[in-house]
């Protein structure tokens, strides 16, 4: 079945510099991806160190990793509101700099309060504004309607990148150098994202284009259409989904390894799996989702972690296994990220995408926080991670379920209705 043409997405503005071709866009943006993605898919790996260090439960910890999830959600269509009005450098400047400090502050947390408002408040802002959600926005806006399918697989794939390269790292540089040394050194890196944004510079407000229904939109009238339109929001239910899935492996998965009694080396390259497979899924998946329908694909993702998640906990645990595991969920790890940005494109257009991707986002981050936080109460009440396994099993099911309505059209957008003033 082939996916319907992207007939509400216009041409992008045109972009200022030469220098600045489609490659230079897409490279500066996957590294940017890659780079602040990689720090938060490592922080399952200090969790067992914080703990025993600081005398804290695993609640304390979740609790933090947890509001890092929400804040991240509830800062996302903020940041991405900002980017669209008023331009994408100075959101991610602001990102990687409040990214930054959270690592530095988190490696010198002395109590729980401290560890909230930093891995939980200043990097949860922090990945609002410089994580791969607005990349793939700038992708949207800067580039040609050619190069977005595999630019926005791209995009994901780079953040998965980030995953395979800082994982095995995060247990090399804890034993060389400690768990705290190891953070300031990621907090260092976070800010090679500031000469990079100048790349994805967009101009502050998208000037006229031949889509004028688009481009006199305002912010309120673009909010206010997305709330209203039933695939959008059920774009928004299979999302939280995939947020559940992907927090609660990415911080319970390592400990519940150990407890198992895998090595923390062997766990460290699962999560690498996880990253390395995704590069693989993300890549595939830029690149059906403009040759299939991209609800039914979506459909066919949340079936398949569904039915490896039903293997990985019936089958006898083994290093072996769990190497299976990660590179199969890891070709089904941000897989979603493609054809779920690739719809909202399709259905409202690139002007307000940053925004309307970002609220999208934010029920993702609801289903990471409820992931994280949940498997941390129910583990430290029964000392297992069983029910979260079987809820993320149901969860799957009925993400599958709910993507098959999802229409994948432009939204029927009656000139009159439009609001011309300004947001």
């Amino acid at each position: 079945m082939s996916a319907p043409p992207a007939a509400r997405s216009a041409p992008p503005a045109a972009v200022p510099t030469r220098w600045r071709t489609p490659a230079m866009i897409v490279l500066a943006g996957c590294l940017i991806a890659m780079v602040s993605f990689g720090p938060r898919s490592a922080m399952g790996f200090f969790t067992n160190e914080m703990s025993v260090d600081r005398s804290w439960a695993l609640a304390i910890f979740s609790f933090s990793a947890a509001l890092q999830n929400i804040l991240w959600g509830i800062g996302q269509p903020v940041a991405g509101a900002i980017a669209d009005r008023y331009g994408l450098a100075k959101v991610l400047v602001v990102g990687a700099v409040l990214y930054a400090a959270g690592l530095v502050w988190m490696a010198n947390a002395a109590d729980p309060t401290s560890l909230h408002l930093s891995a939980g408040v200043l990097i949860g802002f922090g990945l609002a504004g410089c994580s791969f959600n607005l990349v793939l926005a700038a992708f949207g806006k800067l580039l040609p309607l050619s190069w977005r399918p595999m630019a926005l697989g791209a995009g994901s794939a780079a953040g998965s990148f980030g995953q395979f390269l800082y994982a095995p790292l995060a247990v090399y540089l804890k034993a060389a150098i400690g768990w705290d040394a190891t953070l300031m050194v990621f907090g260092a890196a976070m800010l090679i994202v500031l000469p990079l944004s100048v790349v994805l510079m967009t101009p502050p407000a998208d000037p006229p284009r031949p889509d004028a229904e688009t481009a006199s939109q305002s912010l309120t009238h673009a909010l206010t259409e997305a709330l209203a339109h039933r695939s959008y929001m059920l774009l928004m239910a299979g999302f939280f989904v995939c947020g559940f899935h992907l927090a609660f492996i990415t911080i319970h998965l390592p400990k519940y390894l150990v407890d198992h009694g895998i090595s923390n080396a062997v766990g460290g390259w699962v999560m690498a799996l996880i990253g390395l497979f995704n590069l693989a899924g993300s890549l595939l998946a830029g690149y059906w989702s403009g040759k299939v329908s991209k609800p039914y694909l979506l459909s066919a993702i949340y079936l398949a972690r569904a039915a490896l998640i039903v293997g990985f906990v019936l089958l006898p645990l083994t290093p072996w296994t769990a190497l299976a595991f990660g590179a199969g969920i890891g070709l089904l790890w941000l897989s979603t990220v493609p054809p779920t940005s690739g719809l909202v494109l399709v259905m409202f257009g690139p002007r307000w995408m940053a925004m309307l991707f970002g609220l999208v986002f934010l029920s993702h981050q609801i289903g990471s926080f409820l992931g994280v936080w949940l498997a941390g109460v129910l583990y430290d009440s029964t000392g297992s991670y069983d029910v979260v396994w079987w809820l993320g099993v149901a969860l799957g099911l009925f993400a599958a379920l709910v993507h098959l309505p999802i229409q994948e059209k432009p939204v029927e957008r009656p000139a009159a209705r439009l609001a011309s003033s300004p947001a």
